[in-house]
C-alpha cells in the first residue's frame, strides 16, 4: 500500500500572483470555447471513465464534517475519508477494508486551521474556501504506470485537451534527503509521448507529498495546462504564474481548474458553476452586474464582494446540509465568520436587502444538487439557519457599535488612553462575532487604533489554550510505524467479542465473567518493546479481551488485570482505544509483565452496567424522539458514560414543556414493558434493507451489528416485524431488557445551534434524585409564593428579603439536575414572583424616595446647588431621592452622598438641569468620587458612583468641596 501512496499528493497549489483585470487577455490564443462540457458533465466524465474503462468502485463524497478525525475542522482534501486505510488501520471488518480501486467527487472545505484561504476568497479569481475534488485510488492495486495512463488517456482523449499545452513535474531528487530522482517516472511520461521539453524536474517542495510528519510519502507527478498555448511555457510552470495552471496531481483532480479549461475560461467564476449565482446575486442587489476585476481595477470592491458571497454562500449550503451549523467553537465558528464575512459584503457593498444571501440556496442547490443530493433535501433548512444567523448578527453589530461608543466615551473622559483596549476589541469580536476591520474602520473614523499587539496576544492565547487542551498522550494506537510493524510480524486483530458475554441473571442482576488472554505485544516509550517494569506505563495489545474500547460514542471500559501467579497483583486499566483492528489498553504496570504472559481481565462491572444502561436509553430516547416530532429528527452525536447520556439532534426550535413530558412518558412505556433488546450481526447490504433503521455517518464493518428493541432482528430482515421499534446498528454494549433503565429523566434541552439541539438525561438512581429534588423546589416555591401573596410588604427591607429569596432560588432551579419541564414551569413562576417583589421594592422605594426629599428641601430651600447626605444603603433609593428633588426643583444642581459603614463605601448621585452646559452630571460625579478614590459614569443631566471615605469629618470635606466645585462651574 506504501508503495502506492507515493504517487499522490496532499497539497493544492495556490496561485499568489493578484491579477488587476482578468477580463484583459493577451492576444494570443486560448483554448476555445467548449460549450459541451458543463460542470456536470465534466464531473460525470471523471467517474464514468474510471468506473466504465478501469472497474474503480464509485464512492460517494463524505461529510464535510470529518468522520473521527479531531486533527481537522472540515475535511480538506480528496484523501481525508481514506486516511484509515493510508494509515494502515482501518477496520479489518469494513467495507473500506475491501477497497482496491475506487474514485470519488469530495466536497472540501478550507477554512480555518493549516489549509485556511478564507481571507484571500474575493481578492482574486482562483481562491476559494468550498471546491470539489475528482479522485482516482489504488490501494495496493496498480501505480505509477497504469496512474500515468489512465490520467494521460483521460485528459487528451476523453476531454480532447490539446497534449501541446499540457506539461508534466517530476521528482527531482534531494541531495541532502537522501533522495534518488524519479528516473522511472519520467521514462513513463515519454513512453506515453510526451516532448521531453515538456517533461520538468522539480524538487521537495513542489514534487514530493508528505501526509504529515509521519506516515505515508514519497514523489508525486503532476500535469499543467499552458492557457495560451503556441509556445513553449515549461519556465511557467510551478512559477506562480495565472497563465499555466496546475489541473492535475495523479490522484486529485484540480475539477475547477478542469471546468474553467474545458469551458475555455481564464476564472474559476466565468464557468456554470458560478455564472448563475451571480446573476442571482445581481438581482437582488443594488450595484451594477459583476465583470470580473480584481485589485485597483475593481472600485469600491464590488467584484470582490460577488466572489465572496458566491463562494461562501456554497460553503454554508455544504456545510449545514452536512450538519455544521454556525457556533462558537471549532468548525462552526469558523462557518459563523464565514457566513457574516459574506453578510457584511453583501449588505455593505451589495447594499442587498435582508433576506438576500438565504434567497440564493435555491441556486446552490440547483447547480450542485444533481451531485449532492442533500442539498435539495435540506434547502428550506439552510435558508431558516442562514436568515436567523443573519439576524442575530445585525442585532449584534448594533450592540457591538454601542459597546465601541461607551468605551470610546469613556477614554475620552479619562484623557489618557491612547489605543483602544484591546480585551473589549477581542471580547467583541470573540462573543459577539464583530469582525476586527469593521472595528478598526469605526476607531479610524474618530481618529483612534486599536491595540494591535494587545488583540495578537489574546488571539496567540487562545490558540496556545486551543493546542494544550487537543494535546494527548501518545500511544499505541496513534503510533503507524508500530501498528504497521505489528502487521508485518503477523500479529492477529484482536477478538473483543467477550465484551459481548455477559447474561442476565434471574434476580436481575448481570454477570460479566472474567476473560482468559495473552499478551501479544508491548508499548513503551515510543516502541514495541518484550516486558515492561513496575511502574512503566505502557499499552498492552492482547489476543483477546472482554473491555469496551471507546467508540459509537460510548466511552471505554476501566477494571483491572491480573497475572497468572501473582493473582493478588492488580494492573488497572486507565483507557482503552482500538486502532486498525488492535484493541490497546493503557496500563500502569504493577509488576513485571512480558510478551506471552497468561493474564484474567476483569472490567468495572457497576461502570460497565451503568454505560449499558445508558446507551440502551439512548436508543430509546432516539426512537421516541422520531416517533414523536417526525422525520425531521436526525441524530447529530451522541456520547454515553456511566454518569448520563448526551443525545444532539436536529430540531427546528427546543422541546416545549408538554414535549419534554411527553418523550418521557414514552420512554417509561418501553421501560415498564421491559422488552428484549436483540442483537445480531448480518451483512451491511442487508441491514440497510432493515424499515425505519436508523444510522449515523460513519464507516460501518461487514458484517455489522444490528441492536433492535423488542423485535428479533430476523423479524426485521424478513420484513414480518408490524410493530415500530428502535432499530440501529451499533457496536455498543447493551442492556438485555429495556427494564433495567428504571427511569429516566431529562435534565438539560436546548438549543446549541440553531437547528441543533442537545438533551441531557440521566437514568435509574439519578433520575428518581432528580424528580425528588425537582419536588423539593417545587415545594419551595409554593412556600415563597404563600409568603408573597399574603400581602404586600410594608417594608423595603422585607421587600429586598422576598426578592433576594426569589432570586436564590432560581439559581438553585437552574444549578439542579431535576426533570427539565418542571424546571421550565418553576422557572416561569419564580419570574413571575421576581415581577412582583421587584414592583414592590420600586413602589417602596419611591415612597421613601418622596419622603427624604421633603426633609431635605425642608433643610434646604431655594439652593441653587444643593448637596447633602442621605443615610440609606440602597444606591436605588438614592438615585430615586435625587430624581423627586430635581423634579420638585428643575432648575437646581442636585448631589447626594450615602455613607456605608463600616466599610467606609460611599455611594455617590447627582443630576443637573436638562440643558445645563456649564457642567455635565458624569463630570460632577467623576470629581467627586475620584476625590474619594473612587469611580463614577453616566450622562449630561444623571450620573452614579463610589468611593471611600475614612471618616465621617472627611465625608464632610467632601460635601462642601462638592459645593465648591458645582458653584464654580456655573
Amino acid at each position: 500500500m506504501a508503495a502506492r501512496v507515493g504517487v499522490l499528493r496532499l497539497n493544492l497549489m495556490r496561485l499568489r500572483t493578484p491579477c488587476s483585470c482578468v477580463r484583459s487577455f493577451s492576444s494570443r490564443s486560448h483554448a476555445p470555447v467548449n460549450e459541451d462540457f458543463t460542470s456536470e458533465r465534466v464531473r460525470r466524465t471523471f467517474v464514468d471513465f474510471f468506473q466504465k474503462e478501469y472497474g474503480h468502485r464509485v464512492v460517494p463524497s463524505s461529510p464535510v464534517r470529518p468522520r473521527g478525525d479531531p486533527s481537522l475542522l472540515f475535511v480538506n482534501a480528496g484523501m481525508n475519508q481514506f486516511k484509515p486505510l493510508l494509515l494502515g488501520c482501518a477496520d479489518p471488518r469494513s467495507e473500506m477494508a475491501s477497497y482496491r480501486r475506487v474514485v470519488n467527487s469530495q466536497k472540501c472545505v478550507r477554512a480555518g486551521g493549516k489549509h485556511n484561504d478564507l481571507e484571500d476568497v474575493g481578492r482574486d479569481v482562483y481562491h476559494h474556501t468550498f471546491f470539489e475534488m475528482l479522485g482516482n485510488w489504488s490501494f495496493g492495486d496498480y501505480f505509477k504506470v497504469e496512474a500515468c495512463t489512465m490520467a494521460w488517456h483521460l485528459l487528451t482523449e476523453v476531454y480532447r485537451i490539446p497534449a501541446e499545452r499540457l506539461y508534466v513535474s517530476y521528482f527531482s531528487g534531494d541531495v541532502a534527503s537522501g533522495l534518488p530522482e524519479d528516473k522511472e517516472t519520467r521514462q513513463i511520461w515519454l513512453g506515453l509521448g510526451v516532448r521531453p521539453d515538456h517533461i520538468l524536474p522539480f524538487g521537495m517542495k513542489d514534487n514530493f507529498w508528505e501526509m504529515g510528519e509521519t506516515g505515508p510519502c514519497g514523489p508525486c507527478t503532476e500535469i499543467h495546462y499552458d492557457h495560451f498555448g503556441d509556445r513553449n511555457a515549461g519556465a511557467l510552470v510551478n512559477a506562480d504564474s495565472p497563465d499555466v495552471v496546475e489541473i492535475w496531481n495523479l490522484v486529485f483532480m484540480q475539477y475547477n481548474r478542469l471546468v474553467t479549461v474545458l469551458q475555455g475560461k481564464r476564472s474559476n467564476y466565468d464557468t456554470d458553476l458560478f455564472t448563475p449565482l451571480l446573476s442571482a446575486i445581481h438581482e437582488c442587489s443594488k450595484v451594477g452586474a459583476y465583470s470580473g476585476r480584481t485589485g485597483d481595477g475593481d472600485r469600491g470592491r464590488v467584484d470582490m464582494a460577488y466572489r465572496v458571497v458566491a463562494d461562501h454562500i456554497r460553503t454554508l449550503c455544504v456545510c449545514i446540509a452536512d450538519g455544521v451549523y454556525p457556533g462558537m467553537t471549532g468548525a462552526e465558528l469558523v462557518l459563523r465568520r464565514i457566513l457574516r464575512r459574506a453578510l457584511r459584503f453583501s449588505t455593505e457593498v451589495l447594499q442587498a436587502p435582508e433576506g438576500a444571501l438565504a434567497s440564493l440556496v435555491p441556486t446552490v442547490a440547483h447547480i450542485l444538487g444533481g451531485a449532492y443530493p442533500e442539498l435539495q433535501a435540506e434547502t428550506a433548512r439552510i435558508m431558516e439557519i442562514i436568515n436567523v444567523n443573519e439576524a442575530q448578527f445585525l442585532s449584534s453589530l448594533k450592540h457591538g457599535r454601542r459597546v465601541i461608543e461607551r468605551t470610546l466615551n469613556k477614554m475620552e473622559q479619562d484623557g489618557n488612553a491612547v489605543e483602544f483596549p484591546a480585551a473589549v476589541a477581542w471580547s467583541l469580536h470573540r462573543n459577539l462575532g464583530f469582525p476586527l476591520d469593521l472595528i478598526d474602520l469605526m476607531l479610524e473614523e474618530r481618529g483612534m487604533s486599536v491595540d494591535k499587539r494587545g488583540v495578537e496576544q489574546l488571539a496567540a492565547e487562545r490558540d496556545e489554550s486551543r493546542t494544550e487542551g487537543g494535546a494527548g498522550e501518545r500511544g499505541l494506537y496513534s503510533d503507524l510505524q508500530s501498528l504497521s510493524e505489528l502487521q508485518r510480524r503477523g500479529i492477529s486483530h484482536t477478538d473483543d467479542s467477550p465484551k459481548y458475554s455477559y447474561v442476565l441473571k434471574q434476580d436481575g442482576t448481570y454477570a460479566f465473567p472474567p476473560c482468559r488472554a495473552s499478551v501479544l505485544a508491548l508499548y513503551s516509550d515510543q516502541g514495541l518493546v518484550s516486558e515492561v517494569t513496575e511502574g512503566q506505563r505502557c499499552s498492552v495489545l492482547l489476543d483477546r479481551t472482554c473491555f469496551y474500547a471507546e467508540q459509537g460514542g460510548q466511552t471505554h471500559d476501566s477494571g483491572y488485570f491480573t497475572k497468572d501467579g501473582l493473582q493478588d497483583v492488580l494492573f488497572p486499566v486507565e483507557c482503552v482505544r482500538v486502532a486498525g483492528g488492535y484493541v490497546v489498553h493503557k496500563v500502569t504496570a504493577a509488576e513485571t509483565l512480558s510478551i506471552g504472559d497468561r493474564l484474567e481481565l476483569h472490567v468495572d462491572e457497576a461502570q460497565r452496567l451503568a454505560c449499558m444502561v445508558k446507551h440502551t436509553a439512548t436508543h430509546v430516547l432516539n426512537f421516541v424522539l422520531r416517533e414523536l416530532l417526525g422525520s425531521e429528527v436526525i441524530q447529530r452525536g451522541s456520547h454515553v458514560t456511566a454518569d448520563r447520556l448526551r443525545f444532539d439532534f436536529s430540531s427546528k426550535a427546543s422541546l416545549s414543556v408538554s414535549q419534554l413530558q411527553e418523550v418521557e412518558h414514552m420512554i417509561q412505556t418501553i421501560i415498564q414493558q421491559n422488552d428484549v433488546v436483540h442483537t445480531q450481526e448480518v451483512p451491511l447490504a442487508q441491514a440497510n434493507q432493515i424499515a425505519g433503521l436508523r444510522t449515523v455517518d460513519e464507516v460501518y464493518p461487514d458484517p455489522v451489528r444490528v441492536v433492535s428493541v423488542g423485535v428479533p432482528v430476523s423479524e426485521l430482515l424478513s420484513g414480518e416485524a408490524h410493530k415500530r421499534t428502535s432499530v440501529e446498528l451499533c457496536c455498543g454494549t447493551h442492556l438485555l431488557r429495556t427494564g433495567g433503565i428504571q427511569d429516566l429523566v431529562i435534565v438539560s434541552e436546548r438549543q446549541m445551534v440553531k437547528g441543533i439541539s442537545r438533551i441531557i438525561a440521566v437514568t435509574g438512581d439519578a433520575a428518581k434524585n432528580a424528580r425528588e429534588a425537582g419536588q423539593a423546589l417545587l415545594e419551595e416555591v409554593d412556600s415563597l409564593a404563600a409568603r408573597i401573596s399574603a400581602g404586600p410588604a410594608h417594608s423595603l427591607p422585607t421587600a429586598l428579603r422576598l426578592s433576594k429569596d426569589v432570586g436564590l432560588l432560581i439559581d438553585a432551579v437552574e444549578s439542579t439536575p431535576i426533570p427539565h419541564w418542571q424546571r421550565r414551569e418553576i422557572h416561569t413562576r419564580l419570574k413571575a414572583l421576581q415581577r412582583n417583589t421587584n414592583t414592590a421594592i420600586r413602589k417602596l422605594e419611591l415612597k421613601e424616595a418622596a419622603a427624604n426629599a421633603q426633609k431635605l428641601l425642608n433643610r434646604h430651600s431655594d439652593k441653587s446647588v444643593l448637596v447633602d447626605t442621605l443615610d440609606t444603603d440602597s444606591l436605588s433609593v438614592l438615585m430615586k431621592t435625587v430624581n423627586q428633588l430635581s423634579e420638585r426643583t428643575p432648575h437646581t444642581l442636585v448631589m447626594l452622598l450615602s455613607y456605608l459603614q463600616p466599610s467606609g463605601r460611599v455611594l455617590c448621585a447627582c443630576q443637573v438641569p436638562k440643558g445645563q452646559t456649564a457642567i455635565s452630571a458624569s463630570e460632577w460625579a467623576l470629581a467627586v468620587c475620584h476625590r474619594l478614590g473612587g469611580n463614577a459614569g453616566g450622562s449630561a443631566t444623571v450620573a452614579k458612583g463610589v468611593g471611600i471615605a475614612t471618616d465621617s469629618s472627611s465625608l464632610q470635606d467632601t460635601l462642601r468641596w462638592a459645593e465648591e466645585f458645582a458653584n464654580g462651574k456655573r
